[in-house]
């Protein structure tokens, strides 16, 4: 793994970067629940009168997490406001207003209630997305989105594709910082082999990077795009790498349609690796990722995986029916995943468990046929160690020495304490 070509700039920023920032929070600050003590990016921004973005045409890259503290848009507050020469919205997967569904976007449109152009992002990169940029005419693309923690969750790697598209059309870009709504104590889990590139992981970062977007820009910019982007990044007040995100005080917007909590953000980085199986990951049910299961799963799974005695995790026998995607209409059985102490839980540790179990218990066991689930890790060794029958302190033990490389690297990036 190489990811050290240009870590010795981050101290003071990404090459070709500036970052606004402001002094990080005092020791004795006291951690509100629910008090308004974190402020976005956005909110920043705004407070000092959008002076980042005078005398320049500006694009939007959100959704509909990009919203205030009392649940405006953001799209909605600038272009009410002279202060902004808004021109331009940028969607994403499921696009800007939030109406597809995963694998979806909405295309080309005029946004109804502002009037604006609403450009289409979604599997576009390089030279194609710089000639949307240009085509737009904005100088300055910002990003805001609400991420979920996980390398696999696809809106960082829109921002990563926005900013070399960017870089390309010759034009500035402005990250407006939000929570990891899982923290951001640590990286877990594999690191990704470029081999198995794809848009659920263009680079080697952790499978739980544990990182806010804005760090994310600037380890994007200083390690892995070929040409730099002239990148500014707002930082949040009043966010501590310990927060989860129901101690913020701000409100959850689902960023995807399967995203509906922020407890599934809490267990997605590890549940989610079931889409690379045959097994229900939930989709289709109001527990997505949350609950999994199978046509001919029984009780022996959820007994497997708690005799396990994985940290702050206990798995319920659970049936279900989805309403849509896999085993759509049919009642299935496995396991519902209950949180009990987040603070210890580990969600990809978990989400091997489960792997392993239910491999171990349910002989209908089997990867997608695509290998999708080397796509989701990153390589061919999660699928390959379990296969012949590794338990789950061997595979997790496998990618220790990746992860303690990308660890060191990210420490560089870091914004908060």
């Amino acid at each position: 793994m190489s990811l050290s070509r240009r870590s010795l700039l981050a101290a003071g920023g990404a090459l070709g970067a500036v970052t606004a920032t402001a002094p990080a929070a005092a020791a004795g600050e006291p951690h509100g629940h629910g008090h308004g003590r974190v402020r976005t990016g956005f909110e920043r921004l705004a407070d000092d009168g959008y002076a980042l973005l005078a005398g320049e045409r500006v694009g939007v890259v959100t959704n509909p997490t990009g919203i205030t503290r009392d649940a405006r848009h953001l799209v909605d507050v600038m272009h009410a406001d002279e202060r902004v020469d808004l021109v331009a919205v940028f969607g994403p997967e499921h696009g800007f207003r939030g109406t597809a569904q995963a694998g979806g976007s909405e295309g080309r449109y005029d946004d109804p209630a502002t009037g604006l152009p609403v450009y289409d992002t979604y599997l576009k990169s390089g030279q194609p997305l710089a000639d949307v940029f240009a085509a737009s005419g904005v100088d300055t693309v910002v990003f805001d989105i609400q991420d979920a923690g996980a390398r696999f969750y696809t809106y960082i790697w829109t921002l990563y594709d926005c900013m070399a598209a960017a870089a390309l059309a010759g034009k500035r870009f402005v990250v407006l910082d939000r929570p990891n709504p899982v923290t951001g104590r640590a990286a877990l889990g594999p690191v990704l082999d470029r081999a198995f590139a794809t848009f659920v992981g263009r680079e080697p970062i952790a499978q739980a990077h544990g990182m806010t977007v804005a760090e994310l820009a600037r380890l994007f910019n200083g390690e892995f795009l070929t040409a730099p982007v002239a990148l500014e990044t707002v930082r949040m007040t009043g966010w501590r790498r310990t927060d989860f995100f129901d101690t913020t005080g701000l409100p959850w917007v689902p960023p995807s349609p399967n995203m509906p909590t922020p407890e599934t953000a809490l267990v997605y980085s590890g549940t989610c690796l079931f889409e690379g199986t045959n097994l229900s990951e939930g989709r289709g049910t109001t527990r997505p990722f949350e609950l999994l299961g199978a046509e001919g799963i029984d009780r022996r799974w959820a007994e497997a995986a708690n005799a396990l005695g994985l940290p702050g995790v206990r798995f319920r026998e659970a049936y279900f029916a989805p309403t849509f995607s896999k085993f759509q209409g049919k009642t299935v059985g496995g396991v519902q995943v209950h949180v009990h102490d987040r603070e210890s839980f580990d969600p990809v540790r978990a989400g091997i468990g489960l792997l392993v179990t239910a491999r171990g218990t349910w002989s209908g066991f089997a990867w997608r046929a695509d290998n999708w689930i080397d796509k989701l890790t990153g390589s061919t060794r999660v699928r390959t160690l379990i296969d012949a029958g590794a338990g789950v302190d061997e595979v997790v033990g496998a990618w220790q020495a990746d992860l303690a490389a990308f660890r060191a690297v990210r420490k560089e990036y870091l914004l908060y304490r």
